[in-house]
């Protein structure tokens, strides 16, 4: 039977507890990613947008997403497990920075139109600012999510319609709808999300003249004072 190694005494300069000066978790070191990986996860996230925006996500292989990133066609099952684990980082971006954007606003204290034209402009940019493909494929590839992916993304999605039921209300309230009701709030956001089937950034109107034009058609026009 192999002798039992005695445990060195402890040192009683060394507080229980405590860790030798200069030794770290090698936990803590194998977990955190670093900078450069979170880049190029962030970077593979932005190309799956715009690749999944342009053709589609049936349309679109992870060699295609490879190949715009620069690299080897197996490298992005670094980052993530599948396609399918792509598409839900693509909408999570999106909707993640669509309610930052959103409850920004809300949390502004402005009179209730003024109030509406910054959220539809706050939307506007999350739709067309460069870079930001990622809630159009949250529009046009919905049905590619799988059923527990899905309800990941409902999860988010709820806490963004709830900023917008909340300035539907605020609108009813100051006369400017009829009614705050859901359908309201469908229809505007529809109205905006839609907008991402035609409008072209390099067309006669701006987003500032768009976000004016939708306050107007859904709120008619400004009272003189």
């Amino acid at each position: 039977m192999p002798a039992t190694r005695r445990k060195p005494p402890r040192t009683p300069n060394r507080p229980l507890g405590k860790r030798a000066h200069g030794r770290t978790s090698s936990k803590r070191t194998q977990s955190a990613p670093s900078g450069e990986e979170a880049n190029r996860r962030a970077e593979l996230v932005r190309v799956a947008a715009r690749l999944f925006r342009e053709k589609g996500f049936d349309g679109t292989t992870v060699r295609d997403i490879a190949d715009a990133v620069g690299m080897r066609s197996g490298s992005p099952f670094y980052h993530f497990r599948s396609k399918q684990e792509i598409l839900l980082a693509v909408m999570e971006e999106g909707l993640s920075a669509g309610l930052e954007a959103t409850e920004a606003v809300l949390g502004r204290r402005l009179p209730p139109r003024e109030k509406f034209r910054a959220l539809v402009r706050a939307h506007l940019s999350t739709l067309f600012d460069e870079g930001h493909d990622f809630i159009p494929v949250l529009l046009y590839d919905w049905r590619a999510l799988e059923s527990g992916n899905r309800a990941k993304i409902i999860a988010v999605k709820d806490r963004f319609d709830a900023v917008w039921q909340a300035m539907v209300r605020e609108l009813k309230a100051a006369g400017l709808l009829h009614t705050d009701s859901r359908l309201a709030r469908l229809l505007v956001v529809g109205a905006i999300n839609y907008m991402a089937t035609w409008y072209k950034r390099d067309g006669k109107l701006s987003l500032d003249e768009v976000a004016d034009q939708t306050v107007e058609f859904f709120l008619g026009p400004k009272a003189k004072p």
